[in-house]
């Protein structure tokens, strides 16, 4: 059992030999042993924790035992604490930080809504064996004029009820019921804290929005590494083709009817999906400098 940098309570025994711990500041469940299978890297969406990953990775544990794994609070959730700044990129450096105090050597980084889009640019800028896109767009046009269109509600008193149309979007129905009580239960959305990980949509021109989001495509597509997106919705072919072009690399796998959580609906599916990772093939890295936001 490994020892924690700051405190070494136990993840429940049906996780495995997983322990809590601080990495980079960063509230963690840490599973496993290092060994040639790639490590996992998870990363929960934003106003959720990493409670969400722990019946898929009891899975693992049964099909892929001692797997190197560790699930992540981001700042401002769970066990973590807010940071001053949430720029996306900001906290992808912070994973990182996270990752180089864990000793991982390329991780498969894993992201759920938001930090699909997270994981992206940590393969943009750090040596990565491969990612997995949970549910999550890679087109930010769309996503960024709806966040500016309700700006002031977002910043303002109605944000409850601007939350409340996006949830609802999520689609927690479809759930078996302990996963919707599962998803419930890690749900905290604070609107500082959804405000401070949308700030770049809410203040960024979209043209740079744009252009940023390209920039970080082009670098995974030009690293080769895997890239699998797992969708809980029928995706439009027209963004298929998009995706195909942009990261040649890419593979779609739809879940029909689990919305926005097919790791949740399909915890034992999902584990199957990480336990494939064990060996993505991955050239030896040259490391990149991270890019800076302008």
């Amino acid at each position: 059992m490994k020892i924690g940098t700051a405190s070494t309570s136990k993840v429940g025994s049906d996780q495995g030999t997983g322990v809590t711990k601080t990495l980079a500041g960063l509230a963690a469940d840490d599973y496993g042993d290092s060994d040639a299978r790639a490590p996992l890297v998870l990363l929960h969406g934003l106003t959720f924790d990493r409670s969400l990953w722990r019946p898929a990775l009891a899975e693992l544990s049964r099909i892929d035992p001692r797997r190197r794994v560790i699930a992540l609070d981001l700042p401002g959730h769970g066990g973590s604490p807010g940071w001053a700044s949430s720029d996306l990129e900001g906290v992808a450096q912070g994973v990182h930080r996270a990752v180089e105090e864990a000793q991982l050597q390329s991780p498969v980084v894993v992201g759920h809504s938001i930090s699909a889009v997270i994981a992206t640019i940590y393969a943009a800028q750090y040596p990565t064996r491969g990612i997995i896109n949970v549910d999550q767009s890679l087109q930010v046009a769309p996503f960024a004029e709806l966040v500016k269109l309700l700006a002031d509600k977002l910043r303002g008193p109605a944000f409850p009820i601007v939350w409340e149309m996006f949830t609802a979007n999520m689609h927690i129905e479809l759930l078996p019921e302990a996963a919707q009580e599962l998803v419930r239960s890690a749900s905290h959305p604070r609107q500082d804290v959804v405000v401070a990980y949308w700030r770049e949509l809410l203040d960024r021109p979209v043209d740079e929005i744009i252009d940023f989001a390209a920039a970080g495509l082009a670098a995974v597509r030009a690293a080769g590494v895997p890239y699998l997106m797992v969708a809980g919705t029928d995706l439009e072919p027209a963004y298929q083709k998009w995706l195909k072009e942009m990261l040649p690399q890419s593979t779609i796998s739809v879940w029909p009817g689990s919305g926005h959580f097919p790791h949740v609906a399909h915890p034992d599916r999902f584990a199957e999906s990480l336990a494939d990772t064990a060996h993505w093939p991955y050239e030896s890295p040259t490391r990149r400098e991270p890019r800076r936001s302008t």
